[in-house]
């Protein structure tokens, strides 16, 4: 199947639509996430054939069908070093790639990535807001999933109960359940509920509020993340995430 193949608009006879087909492209790579039951036991493809059913009414689904299992591509489960939870993809053309928060649209970063980007930053210093695209940090083991992986065009939050939870609620699971020990990176209320899923005797949390400036707490700015996840990861002897971007 090609790239061209998974951004084809269904047709008016009986082959796929664009997400059965990205699903089934997936499906052909044989990443260990497709362990999981969402994928052998059909909830899969019933999500699928709902989104679907709205491109076939002419919503605008987000982002390109190739991207959809991206983050699960690029970080398979037994390279899993941290996990990063997001709710939805960006919902404008060509904002998002798959990944949670990661932006590749040509105007100015988003308000929550700028946040999170000046977490990176040594205490005092400016941080480099060149690029949100954070693929290098999905190469390096970090998984960035959000609860959706789709949207549709304008409508941020479209797609939040057409059963892609269940997904993300089996990849923390899969995760917790390694002996390999992980970091949670849990921002705001809905990430930090599937706490509940996670064996905190082997696998680290480090949560926090959401990095969105509508957060009136303001209880992510100055938490630093990354830098405990990292102090984590040593004292349990796993080599540090490289977080740079450049």
């Amino acid at each position: 199947m090609t790239q061209s193949d998974l951004f084809a608009e269904p047709s008016a006879g009986p082959g796929p639509g664009p997400v059965a087909a990205a699903l089934a492209a997936f499906r052909d790579s044989g990443s260990p996430w497709l362990a999981l039951p969402f994928f052998r036991e059909g909830a899969a493809d019933a999500v699928a054939k709902k989104i679907d059913a709205r491109v076939a009414a002419g919503a605008q689904v987000l982002p390109d069908p190739s991207a959809i299992f991206r983050a699960l591509m690029l970080t398979p489960l037994p390279a899993v070093k941290a996990v990063i939870l997001g709710q939805d993809p960006y919902p404008t053309p060509g904002d998002a790639n798959g990944l949670a928060f990661s932006y590749v649209g040509g105007r100015r970063l988003p308000a929550s990535l700028k946040v999170i980007l000046a977490e990176l930053a040594p205490e005092g210093e400016t941080p480099d807001l060149s690029t949100g695209d954070l693929t290098p940090w999905a190469e390096r083991g970090v998984l960035l999933l959000n609860s959706a992986l789709t949207v549709e065009a304008g409508k941020a939050g479209a797609h939040l109960r057409l059963g892609w939870s269940q997904l993300t609620d089996e990849a923390v699971a899969a995760v917790s359940a390694r002996a390999e020990p992980s970091v949670f990176l849990l921002w705001g209320a809905q990430a930090r509920a599937r706490e509940a899923l996670i064996d905190t005797d082997r696998h680290g949390v480090v949560a926090s509020g959401h990095p969105s400036p509508l957060n009136r707490a303001r209880d992510f700015p100055g938490s630093r993340p990354f830098t405990r996840a990292n102090a984590w990861l040593e004292k349990n002897g796993r080599a540090p995430i490289d977080w740079r971007l450049a």
